[in-house]
């Protein structure tokens, strides 16, 4: 995956983000928490973005809006290369983010109206305080709040309220892209459905295109149009999500979703749950060539010397492995 793909919103080509780790009296050494990742989001479609904690994934969202700044890599908006502090400023009004910890994400001190207007004041979207205060009350009924919540404080709502609260902040500078960091984590499994349906619902309405970070595969599966799979920083497989549920490649995937629970207990006695052997590298000391070849089962010598290129296996199905002869 190299060429600039044209027809996509957002291109990611060799994104790398290391963060410099004291190890010893005026000694540093680099744990990168991305290495190399590439991908493409296409105009109103939902990227999926996988893995266990500590892969990268929020990494990877953060360093896309430049939250982080990247080490190296590209990163490009409809075709157009995103580098100079200039094109930064204009992509954070085309490009938002909803975090994943409602309860700090939020200013206790704002009232709910300034929490959502401060974008509108940052890159001064109203010309009247009467213009302002009807875009506030638009974006508050967009996320199913009342115009009587906008007084208020943040600790006086709940904490499927307070990410409402959250998601309408992003939308309102009109955004064409959002990254998702695991914007359900911190919810009950019943708030969950609801703000998720409303993910869907306002893609629809608003055109919105999505990066959805998550850990909870079934979540991933109901709104993403396809999946990406990240492991220690790299990127080991990316499929349509039908595709990479029903025909995983990479053993790693195929752990990950063999975890994933089915409510039906014949179904779920007949799956065979696939474990993996050994713990998670430290990304500050990650094996040499594939990363995942310390707890793969199809390990070679030639996994140890060299890192797997990320290729098209099938149509729109990429995959980073050397054995895919092997596994069946």
């Amino acid at each position: 995956m190299s060429e600039i793909n044209k027809d996509a919103l957002i291109s990611v080509r060799n994104l790398c983000k290391y963060f410099d780790i004291s190890v010893a009296p005026f000694k540093t050494k680099p744990l990168k928490a991305v290495d190399g990742v590439s991908f493409d989001i296409m105009r109103g479609e939902t990227l999926g973005l996988v893995g266990e904690s500590g892969c990268g994934k929020t990494t990877v969202g953060r360093t896309l809006l430049n939250l982080y700044q990247p080490t190296s890599g590209e990163i490009y908006y409809d075709g157009k290369q995103i580098k100079t502090r200039k094109e930064i400023e204009e992509f954070r009004k085309k490009a938002t983010m909803v975090f994943q910890d409602p309860y700090s994400s939020l200013n206790p001190r704002m009232t709910v109206a300034d929490i959502i207007g401060e974008p509108l004041d940052i890159h001064k979207l109203y010309e009247s305080k009467q213009q302002r205060q009807e875009r506030i009350l638009e974006l508050m009924g967009y996320v199913g709040l009342n115009s009587e919540h906008a007084a208020r404080y943040a600790h006086e709502f709940s904490g499927g309220q307070r990410q409402r609260i959250g998601i309408a902040r992003s939308l309102a500078v009109n955004p064409d892209f959002i990254v998702c960091d695991e914007p359900v984590s911190a919810l009950d499994v019943s708030i969950q459905a609801q703000v998720i349906n409303m993910f869907d619902e306002l893609q629809e309405k608003l055109g919105l295109t999505y990066l959805f970070i998550a850990h909870d595969l079934l979540v991933v599966r109901h709104i993403s149009n396809r999946i990406a799979v990240m492991y220690l920083g790299k990127m080991v497989e990316l499929a349509e999500t039908n595709e990479i549920y029903n025909h995983p490649l990479h053993p790693y995937s195929i752990s990950l979703l063999s975890a994933v629970p089915v409510p039906d207990p014949k179904i779920a006695r007949a799956n065979q749950r696939v474990m993996l052997q050994g713990d998670i590298p430290s990304p500050l000391n990650a094996p040499s060539g594939c990363p995942f070849r310390t707890r793969c089962a199809y390990a070679t010598e030639q996994c140890a010397l060299e890192m797997p290129e990320f290729k098209e296996a099938a149509p729109g199905h990429f995959v980073a492995c050397h054995n895919l002869d092997k596994i069946g």
